[in-house]
């Protein structure tokens, strides 16, 4: 059994068209079910800066000579591996000042912590979310799909006024930031967040990773307060329904999702989770209609190949196993675990130059230093098995 989580950009759901969205009438928080927090839920502290990164902006960027753009003084600090030296690392959602202090993030921490370091140089700031197709993810039985979210920088503000309120887009006069690459019409067609929902954001991805360490009581504030901050945040009551489904209260979860359902009917992530809830409850008939409306919209759901793919490795036959993963490539070319996986596949049969090829291409597409470790090792080992075979010839 699998659960899917809409997690923002991370984690931030699926990229459908915006929907008008009612606030929930009902109440779907249930508190009594659940161990207080380990610790209490502050989100002022999502883009507070530290006496570091002030003075990172005092000594580093300062005050621009004439002609120049502090803008573009961020903008390189970013990019430039002899400034910031910034790493992409989805294991973790962190705030601005864990961002800052690790030099790492994902797409999320790493436009949060933009935005505090752009705020302290009076520039203001507009979050986006750019419309591309979900990344996947998993982390046991739990599957994760991320959006992509980035932010524009105005230019300085020439009167005082609130450095912590976002301001209108424009485009012609804007600079991008962005730690991935994006397509220019995707970048063209931005949406733009309020700083709410970007909490919210960050909020439902704490959530989503506490659920997959085991922490279910604190997932289940920290997904709470991403409802709490932004009640019309749909990917939150997703992400509260699969937390009450494997806290095993499965009435509580079918309520949020049959929400999240309501709001967006042809979300194939509340579809997928909704039904596997009303399977656990016994309702099989109206599960079987969901399922038949998933089947339409998604005959084909991620991992699927790679999931047969699974099962003819186990069964060993690696030929099968091999075909299954490189379909699922051909859907998402970089995607570090089906690289890995094709490379044991070639390696069982044989193919050494093909197994260092994509084990390699693992490495270079992870994104977790723990995966990328990981591969580093397998590709050493394989590498070590080639040099011993040539030695032998």
């Amino acid at each position: 059994m699998c659960t899917v989580l809409g997690a923002a950009a991370f984690l931030g759901g699926c990229a459908s068209k915006p929907v008008v969205v009612q606030a929930p009438r009902l109440q779907l928080f249930h508190d009594q079910l659940f161990q207080p927090p380990g610790a209490p839920i502050d989100t002022s502290h999502v883009f507070a800066t530290t006496p570091a990164m002030r003075e990172y902006v005092q000594h580093e960027l300062g005050t621009p000579g004439p002609g120049k753009d502090v803008r573009r003084m961020l903008f390189d600090a970013l990019y430039r591996r002899d400034k910031l030296q910034l790493e992409y690392d989805s294991a973790t959602t962190r705030n601005a000042a864990q961002t800052f202090e690790a030099r790492a993030g994902n797409c999320l921490s790493l436009a949060i912590m933009t935005a505090a370091l752009a705020r302290e140089l009076s520039l203001p700031v507009q979050f986006q979310q750019i419309e591309v197709d979900e990344v996947w993810s998993r982390s046991g039985n739990l599957y994760f799909a991320s959006n992509h979210v980035n932010l524009a920088l105005g230019r300085p503000r020439s009167e005082r006024s609130n450095p912590y309120m976002t301001y209108a887009a424009d485009t012609a006069n804007s600079l991008t930031v962005d730690f991935i690459p994006v397509p220019p019409k995707a970048r063209e067609a931005a949406r733009p967040l309020s700083e709410t929902t970007i909490i919210a954001m960050f909020l439902n991805n704490r959530a989503a990773e506490l659920l997959s360490t085991g922490h279910v009581d604190d997932a289940y504030w920290a997904a709470r307060k991403a409802a709490e901050v932004d009640p019309l945040f749909l990917n939150a009551y997703n992400t509260l329904g699969v937390i009450y489904q494997h806290h095993g209260n499965q009435d509580a979860a079918e309520q949020a999702l049959r929400y999240a359902h309501s709001q967006a009917p042809d979300n194939t992530i509340f579809l997928a989770n909704l039904a596997q809830t009303l399977e656990a409850e016994n309702k099989l008939d109206e599960a079987a209609v969901l399922r038949a409306r998933l089947a339409q919209l998604e005959p084909y759901p991620p991992f699927h190949f790679f999931h047969q793919g699974q099962e003819a490795m186990k069964l060993g036959d690696y030929a099968r196993a091999r075909t299954l993963f490189e379909r699922e490539l051909e859907r998402v070319p970089d995607y570090h675990e089906f690289h890995f996986w094709l490379a044991v596949a070639n390696y069982q049969l044989g193919n050494l130059r093909a197994a260092d090829k994509h084990m390699a291409l693992a490495v270079n597409n992870s994104t977790t230093r723990g995966d990328h470790d990981l591969y580093a090792a397998k590709l050493d080992r394989i590498r070590a098995y080639e040099a011993q075979s040539r030695t032998k010839q």
